[in-house]
């Protein structure tokens, strides 16, 4: 190790001596600080783009918070399980689950004032707004409720309320196709199942089309007796107990629940969303990173008039000893020194314009104030994005320089 120290010492004070003071020949001093520059806007604009994507991925993420529970667990090869499944009890009983939820989900139809539309209609049960923050988005005069008396209540989604004339649509009729049975095409409404559903006064709004536009919320078992699934669910929503390891409880319900079901968190529930996010993030930082390799050639071209500015000083550091590997060594730490310094202060000022950026919204979305959920792009600096585009930086760098400096040290020196 102290020798590998040793060796490094000297070219690598020589490199700091030679990019820090002044040239002969001053278009050297330009051509480094060009350079330099190059490398510093390249890492914060790789730095800023992927933090970029983070925030748009925290924002899609947090609202469906409000809507997806915690943690679902659903049957892995059916669409539906019975209620009373002993893996499912097991599970709901475990002493880190605060609340559970079972639910029942699958398409319907509604019919209101001539215009038939088809929904997804959700049937929960009455733990359903301890399970999740649904009570957070509704909107309305109403209030949260399922069924009262003999009466079911369906809560739609604010776009779905706007298709049927309003939150206050008094009362409607939902259809689903009676279970086993072909559409009889002479007399169709014979092959349904049609049940009346109130308004509550309320919707809910998720701020995503999926849930807004498609979805209405009822009682479990409105549902089930609409789709003739007494006693069956297509799924379990629990809420955890605050600070518990979400992973370890995770591992241990897939462990009760075996193969027959599968349990998902948050992100796993929308993979596809999430799935296409990081596609993109995926694309953008190949396509930086190139950018960033054809800034790297400013570093060669600094190099590279750098050997020739220095020949005199290369010869006297012969004559007192130095070899050609020592030589070499000056150079490429000269170009991997501008590497890093570049790197560093790209991150510095990548990290300040995210900074500026979340606190003041400089960038803003365009369109009107009520175009988007947010009026500014939403940013979010992960320390790991930081550390790929540090390692990113130096990989490129660093590899860009080495064969051209082997290359132009032995022709020129």
């Amino acid at each position: 190790m102290n020798f590998l120290k040793e060796r490094l010492r000297l070219p690598l004070f020589m490199a700091r001596r030679y990019l820090f003071s002044r040239k002969r020949v001053g278009a050297i001093n330009v051509i480094s600080g060009i350079s330099v520059a190059g490398v510093t806007f390249g890492t914060a604009a790789l730095l800023v783009t992927l933090s970029v994507f983070n925030g748009f991925r925290d924002l899609i993420g947090s609202l469906y918070t409000a809507f997806d529970p915690q943690i679902e667990v659903v049957p892995a090869q059916t669409k539906l399980t019975p209620m009373d499944d002993p893996a499912l009890q097991s599970i709901k009983s475990m002493k880190e689950v605060e609340a559970a939820s079972f639910c029942l989900e699958d398409n319907a139809l509604i019919l209101f004032q001539g215009r038939p539309t088809v929904i997804v209609l959700k049937g929960v049960d009455d733990q359903y707004d301890h399970v999740t923050g649904i009570r957070s988005i509704l909107y309305g005069k109403g209030r949260y409720e399922l069924h009262r008396a003999t009466l079911n209540y369906g809560i739609p989604g604010i776009g779905l309320a706007a298709t049927m004339g309003g939150i206050d649509y008094g009362t409607l009729q939902i259809c689903a196709p009676r279970r086993g049975e072909k559409v009889n095409l002479t007399n169709p409404a014979e092959s349904f199942n049609a049940e009346d559903l109130t308004s509550p006064g309320i919707c809910f709004n998720v701020n995503q089309r999926k849930y807004d536009e498609n979805y209405m919320i009822t009682s479990l078992q409105f549902a089930q007796t609409l789709f003739e699934q007494p006693g069956c669910v297509t799924g379990l929503e629990l809420r955890l107990r605050p600070g518990t390891d979400l992973d370890a409880v995770k591992k241990r319900m897939q462990q009760v629940a075996g193969t027959k079901f599968r349990v998902m968190d948050q992100l796993e529930q929308q993979q596809e969303v999430f799935n296409v996010m990081n596609i993109e993030k995926m694309m953008a930082y190949f396509f930086l990173t190139f950018i960033l390799l054809v800034a790297c050639f400013n570093i060669i071209g600094s190099v590279s008039m750098l050997i020739i500015d220095k020949r005199q000083d290369v010869m006297t550091l012969r004559h007192l000893g130095a070899t050609e590997q020592m030589v070499f060594r000056i150079f490429l730490c000269e170009g991997r020194l501008i590497t890093l310094l570049g790197a560093v202060l790209g991150i510095a000022l990548g990290a300040v314009l995210c900074w500026l950026q979340m606190e003041f919204g400089l960038v803003k979305l365009g369109g009107s104030a009520d175009s988007f959920i947010i009026n500014a792009y939403p940013v979010s600096i992960h320390a790991t994005d930081v550390l790929l585009v540090l390692v990113t930086v130096i990989v490129v760098g660093w590899s860009s320089v080495w064969y051209p400096v082997k290359y132009l040290s032995r022709k020129f020196l």
